[in-house]
């Protein structure tokens, strides 16, 4: 097969990143694979893929108009001429399933998002027949795109987006006297909870007896000014907004345990990257993070939105850091367990097969 994989932007994390780790299954189970996104957007993605060996081709402005998008994602896929697509996100997602209908070629869209705006979501009911086959990223959103998209379990497979790094050493574990390292990956969005996380620790900031710590938030987006603002604002001197993070490994190999404040997530990737690090990982109840995270064994869940919880939980944490490493350990090991490089490669061989019938 000749897969054009399609996606909305080549923005760093999110469902770009994988990219790389997907082509590798494809062609080594005997396919080609060519890779655009509609625009291109802050373009962290690009040396991951290029680095990777993966061509990746921009296909207009951020702010070209949604007719101009269609037009040229058209005149690509027919310069590629491909036995099927394969898409990600939204917006490439309907884009496709026009092309894909125009030029009869089947459809493959995955679905990463827990949350839909509503007009998204009636369109993508509107047109879900135009994908011969959906892709959930994890087991949660496999089963939130059956139920909001009404679709038979017969046209909806699984593929969890994340491929465990076998080979790369555990994050160090904390020593006495150390100050305790909280790290946290993500876009500086209203999902991802910061803000909460920010309520949480002006909750723990006064707490007396705790080991000293720092958290350091990796990340980027249009909240970023507001909340370096609050913590100013409230004293928490020991919150550090580092920017994007290109090396995550070795982020967090600097960390001792991770959170992550969300309100809603799809796999959420820097969650399970962190359990794959060795870090217990205090996180929201939502998405796949409400099954990976084992309370009290590889962590701790907290419900979203609740600042008072989630401060609990880190005190908890911080009264006791010596049995960090040991929970990461137990995280670490379920991580490479169940997301393997061999089960990312049997998930994704069995949805090539399905498309090859």
């Amino acid at each position: 097969m000749r897969i054009a994989y399609i996606i909305n932007t080549f923005e760093g994390g999110g469902a770009a990143l994988p990219i790389p780790a997907i082509a590798d299954v494809f062609r080594r189970h005997g396919h080609e694979v060519h890779v655009a996104a509609i625009c291109r957007r802050n373009g962290r993605a690009l040396p991951v893929l290029h680095a990777a060996g993966v061509p990746a081709t921009v296909l207009g402005a951020d702010d070209a108009p949604i007719p101009q998008q269609l037009h040229r994602l058209d005149a690509w896929v027919r310069s590629i001429r491909p036995t099927h697509l394969w898409t990600s996100l939204t917006r490439a997602t309907l884009l496709g399933e026009l092309v894909g209908a125009r030029q009869r070629i089947p459809v493959v869209s995955w679905q990463h998002n827990a949350f839909l705006r509503p007009a998204n979501l009636l369109l993508l009911r509107a047109m879900k027949n135009l994908s011969q086959v959906w892709v959930g990223d994890s087991a949660y959103v496999t089963a939130l795109t059956r139920q909001k998209l009404d679709l038979p379990a017969s046209r909806v497979m699984c593929w969890p987006i994340f491929r465990a790094w076998p080979d790369t050493a555990p994050a160090p574990a904390w020593r006495a006297g150390q100050v305790v390292q909280i790290g946290s990956l993500g876009r500086l969005h209203g999902s991802k909870g910061y803000d909460v996380l920010c309520r949480a620790l002006v909750h723990l900031r006064d707490v007396p007896g705790l080991s000293p710590y720092r958290v350091v938030i990796g990340g980027e987006g249009a909240e970023h000014d507001r909340l370096q603002a609050f913590c100013h604002r409230h004293g928490l001197s020991n919150v550090q907004f580092a920017g994007y993070v290109e090396d995550v490994q070795s982020f967090l190999r600097q960390c001792h345990m991770y959170v992550q404040p969300s309100r809603y997530e799809g796999f959420c990737i820097a969650a399970h990257e962190a359990m794959n690090m060795g870090l217990p990982v205090v996180g929201s109840a939502v998405g796949e993070m409400n099954q990976s995270i084992m309370d009290g064994v590889t962590g701790w869940k907290v419900a979203p939105d609740r600042p008072r919880q989630l401060a609990d939980r880190l005190e908890a944490a911080l009264r006791n850091p010596a049995q960090l490493a040991g929970m990461g350990h137990v995280a670490r090991e379920w991580v490479m367990r169940t997301f393997s490089a061999r089960a990312f490669d049997a998930a994704g061989a069995a949805i090539l097969r399905r498309m090859d019938t």
